[in-house]
Order: C-alpha cells, then sequence, then structure tokens
C-alpha cells in the first residue's frame, strides 16, 4: 500500500492545459474515485499517476518519493483499463502471469501469486480456459488479476465497467468494493458515471476542465457542493435549478425568492450580498413537494415516470421553460397533464451566485 500526492501538477499537450495546477493528496489503502464528464482530464490525471504520461509541471510523490522521471513498472502501480487487452491465445493462468514473467520472476514465485490472485477473484476454475471462453465480467476479473498478481502498492482502474452491460455492471462494482475491502490496498478509479462515484469510493475527486471542483466523501459532496456543477453532477436525477433573485433587507434580514415556489430567509454569513442580485436556487428532487395549484404558484405536470419503487414526476411552470423534476415513493396520485403548485423543504436549499460557487452549504432556514 502506499500514498499518493500531488502538488501543482500541470499537463499541456502543446498549447492545451489539460491539467491545471492540481493538488491533491490520496491516503494509504483509500478507495478514491476520479470523476467528471468526458474531457475533463480524470484519464490523463491516472496516467501521469501511472508515468504513462509526463507531467509538464509540478510533482507526483508516492510515499513521499517524486516519481516524475519514474518509469512505470518502478513505480509499484498496477493498472486495469477500459479494454481488457488480454492475449486471446494465453489461457487465463499465462495472461495472469504474464507481467510476472517479464519482471523475471521465478517459476515458484510466479505459479504462487496467479494461484493466490485466483482465490481472491474466484478464478480457480477459470485458470485452464481462453479469453473467448469467458464472460465479460470474468474477463474483466482477469484484466483485474494480471495487475493485482504483481503485488503492487497502487491499483489504477480507466472506467473499467464501462464495456460492461447493466447487470453486469453492477455485480462488478460489488466485487471490486469486495476487493478493496479484502486487500485494504490504494486504489484509484475512473469513472464518468457518478453512480459508480457514489457506490465505491471513500472519497470523490470532482473534476471539471482540467481543475479539481470539490474533494470529498460521497455524503459530502452530495448534502454539501461546492459549486453549482458539483450540485449538478452528482445525483440522479440532478439536483434542480431555477432563477432566484435577492430582496431588499429589512428588519427581518435578507430574503431571496424563487419565482412560483416563495421567499426565504438567509442565514448571518450571507446577509452581505447585493439587493437585486442574480443566484441560482438548487433543490434535490425528493425535497420538493406538490399540492394543489394556485394563482401565483402553478406548474404543469409533463411526463411521469413509474420506476418500480418510485416515481418522477416532471414540471413546467405556466411561464418559462424551467422543468423541474420531482421524486417520490410508488405508488403516485400524480398524473400527466395535471397541475399542481410546489413548496420546498427550505432546510434542504442550496444557493449559488453567478459565477457558480455555493452561497452557503445549507440555508438551515425555515421558509417565510
Amino acid at each position: 500500500m502506499a500514498s499518493v500526492t500531488l502538488n501543482k501538477v500541470n499537463k499541456l499537450f502543446g498549447r492545451d492545459h489539460i491539467i491545471n495546477d492540481i493538488d491533491l493528496h490520496i491516503g494509504d489503502g483509500e478507495f478514491v474515485v476520479f470523476v467528471g464528464p468526458s474531457g475533463c482530464g480524470k484519464s490523463t490525471l491516472l496516467r501521469l499517476i501511472a508515468g504513462l504520461e509526463s507531467i509538464s509541471d509540478g510533482d507526483l510523490c508516492i510515499d513521499e518519493t517524486v516519481v516524475n522521471d519514474l518509469p512505470p513498472r518502478e513505480r509499484g502501480v498496477g493498472m486495469v483499463f477500459q479494454s481488457y487487452a488480454l492475449y486471446p491465445h494465453m489461457t487465463v493462468y499465462d495472461n495472469m502471469a504474464f507481467g510476472l514473467k517479464l519482471a523475471k520472476a521465478t517459476k515458484e514465485t510466479v505459479h504462487e501469486r496467479v494461484m493466490a490472485t485466483a482465490k481472491i477473484l474466484q478464478l480457480e476454475e477459470l485458470l485452464h480456459r481462453k479469453p473467448k471462453a469467458l464472460s465479460g465480467g470474468q474477463r474483466q476479473r482477469v484484466a483485474m488479476g494480471r495487475a493485482m498478481a504483481r503485488e503492487p502498492r497502487i491499483l489504477l482502474f480507466d472506467e473499467p465497467l464501462s464495456n460492461l452491460d447493466a447487470s453486469l455492471r453492477v455485480q462488478m462494482r460489488n466485487e471490486i468494493a469486495r476487493l478493496h475491502n479484502r486487500l485494504g490496498s490504494t486504489m484509484i478509479y475512473v469513472t464518468h458515471d457518478q453512480v459508480e462515484a457514489m457506490t465505491l469510493a471513500d472519497k470523490i475527486v470532482v473534476l471539471n476542465g482540467g481543475h479539481v471542483e470539490q474533494v470529498g466523501s460521497p455524503h459530502e459532496l452530495y448534502q454539501r457542493p461546492a459549486t453549482k456543477f458539483v450540485a449538478g453532477f452528482i445525483g440522479s436525477p440532478t439536483m434542480n435549478f431555477m432563477p432566484a433573485e435577492l430582496l431588499a433587507g429589512d428588519a427581518n434580514g435578507c430574503r431571496v425568492r424563487a419565482a412560483g415556489i416563495g421567499e426565504l430567509a438567509l442565514p448571518q454569513n450571507a446577509q452581505q450580498r447585493q439587493s437585486g442580485e442574480a443566484l441560482t436556487l438548487g433543490i434535490r428532487p425528493e425535497h420538493l413537494c406538490l399540492a394543489a395549484p394556485t394563482d401565483d404558484n402553478c406548474f404543469d405536470i409533463v411526463n411521469v415516470e413509474y420506476l418500480g419503487n418510485e416515481v418522477y414526476v416532471y414540471l413546467e411552470p405556466k411561464q418559462g421553460d424551467t422543468l423541474l423534476i420531482h421524486r417520490s415513493e410508488a405508488p403516485s396520485q400524480w398524473r400527466e397533464g395535471q397541475q399542481v403548485s410546489l413548496a420546498a423543504d427550505w432546510e434542504k436549499v442550496h444557493l449559488f451566485d453567478e459565477n457558480g460557487a455555493a452561497l452557503m452549504l445549507s440555508t438551515q432556514q425555515a421558509a417565510a
């Protein structure tokens, strides 16, 4: 096991600044997930740690040793790629042993490590097979086993489940989580799927345009997003956003108004904002409440999605085009074509300024 520290790490391809001044510490034994949209730099960052790309500026340390100039084989890392990259003419045993043989390990060491890894991954009955005789999930376990057999200090995963169907993805997520619990090794995992990030990670690193937007546990990112980007990216379905306006202060302090759902008193740490400032109010679908429509609070139900244990209700205001989502347990009384009013759980509301920064982590205020 090992820790990884990045100090002001940058990566440029020509004039394109792909990774920009990233500071990050990954503790010994942590399971850390890099998540973000396509092109945000997460795979490039993983390749920098692996040594497959050179760092343009900054320092990368493994256990406090700067490894910028070390080749991949000397960094003590093992990598599982999006493609299984198994040798089709080799058996499972030979695929898993290949890296050890290249490292000139003894025959006894090769056999011992392959068998130990096969037991962990439940591949013992498949060692004689070739990749064409394996399912997608089994091939992915062999790819993981090939990396693990070398006993790396750090295991790196680059979108390893993206080629699997939905049921296999769930199965493999569970197997990877169990593997981490058994080994206790440091694991760094790249995905664009925030569900994978939420279910696997001890710590999530949200990347956007080569920058780190926020680092924290799944609970922290879901409950206290630092930016509008994080709030919209983490959570399924996504957070609802609607325009809001800061009202002039009175004897009761400053307030903010969101069209259709009322006013919110701001906490003391947000009292210095300018009256009339345009803000964005964010609220999770499960924190919206529906009721009978009123003259100044009326939304049309444009679609209802039944998912078995829960229902998504899609809402559109009478004027404007802001589509909102309400989530509730099934069964639901709401039907397409109905009109409703909205209320919010104000203690769960988030506010963001014009730059997308969170105005406060939680209002902790009651509605007017």
